[in-house]
């Protein structure tokens, strides 16, 4: 038997339930490895299916954790033996399928990336998906011609998971980074990431009637949408890029065709879930080697199974700061 945070829902009131049990390897779902997991994290997707679901977990009850991290127990592909360390996200995991908050987990060989080396599994669950997401971003922005020397990037959301990873990568790549925020407390946190800005969301948060301002950003990953995004496109630099990474702010985009027409701004879209294999070790090859190990470990904010239906509820209402890692054997 073997600890899990396991989710239930009441079918006449509708309403769900976390809560940390005890359960065994026949309770897990098929697949062709089983992973004892080390560590794990939480993500605004872990927060919906802690608490109402929010339409993403099929049926129950339910383990989350849309990321995890650990050591092979055993396997039926040829890819993985016993002991080999690895990292999963996406996929579904954690929604569709039972996940990463349990000691153990199984899960199809596909889905797993060996761990890159210079990563253990503490710190790759320190990086989870947002800031695998990040480095897609990253990754995406580079590909269609962002160099440093030319102007500032822009990350929204700054403080916040993907945000921070962003800012770090960024910076440490030599870029200079402004960063919005809607916290002025987290100001001291992001510069001591690398960032060279601090903007208020207040300042960028507003729609205006003119399809463009001045030239101001060479490139931006934004984790909000919405209004701010619409105001962001305007305001990119002839030819720069936007990476779309989330939509903290909404997904309606009240915005107009002439950035991109009249300035060549591209609104580059980064799905992390279903990425293809060698995208996916390519990234976390990058973030072994781009991500400052000093600057990852003061964005943890360290977390157990019993913590989680509380953080879960804080990150939907955006209080989470960093990257909260989960050790779930503590």
């Amino acid at each position: 038997m073997f600890k899990a945070l396991v989710v239930d829902k009441d079918e006449e009131s509708g309403k769900t339930s976390a809560g940390v049990r005890e359960i065994g390897l026949d309770d897990l779902p098929h697949g062709e490895v089983t992973v004892a997991v080390e560590y794990s994290t939480v993500n605004y997707k872990d927060g919906l299916c802690i608490g109402p679901g929010g339409g993403l977990v099929r049926k129950y009850p339910h383990v989350p954790g849309i990321d995890f991290a650990g050591t092979v127990e055993a396997s039926d592909d040829d890819r993985y033996s016993p002991g080999d360390k690895v990292v999963l996200t996406g996929w579904r995991v954690g929604e569709a399928h039972w996940g990463g908050y349990s000691q153990k987990a199984r899960v199809k060989a596909d889905w797993l990336v060996p761990l890159p080396d210079g990563l253990d599994t503490r710190l790759a669950m320190a990086v989870g998906t947002a800031g695998f997401t990040a480095m897609l971003a990253v990754m995406a922005l580079e590909d269609h011609g962002l160099t440093t020397g030319h102007g500032p990037v822009l990350v929204t959301g700054a403080a916040g998971g993907v945000g921070s990873v962003a800012t770090a990568i960024l910076a440490n790549l030599g870029h200079e980074v402004a960063g919005v925020t809607g916290r002025p407390e987290t100001a001291e946190y992001l510069r001591s990431l690398g960032a060279s800005r601090i903007v208020a969301r207040e300042e960028i948060n507003e729609t205006v009637k003119r399809p463009l301002e001045g030239e101001t950003w060479e490139g931006c990953i934004d984790a909000v949408g919405g209004e701010m995004l619409a105001r962001v496109l305007g305001q990119m630099k002839y030819g720069a890029s936007v990476a779309a990474v989330g939509l903290a702010g909404g997904a309606n985009l009240p915005t107009t065709v002439i950035p991109f027409l009249l300035r060549g701004v591209n609104l580059l879209g980064i799905d992390s879930v279903m990425q293809p294999y060698d995208n996916r070790l390519r990234a976390w090859t990058r973030i072994a080697k781009d991500l400052p190990m000093d600057k990852l470990e003061a964005m943890i904010q360290p977390a157990t199974l019993t913590d989680l239906p509380r953080l879960g509820a804080d990150i939907l209402k955006g209080q989470v700061k960093g990257r909260v890692v989960v050790d779930v054997n503590a």
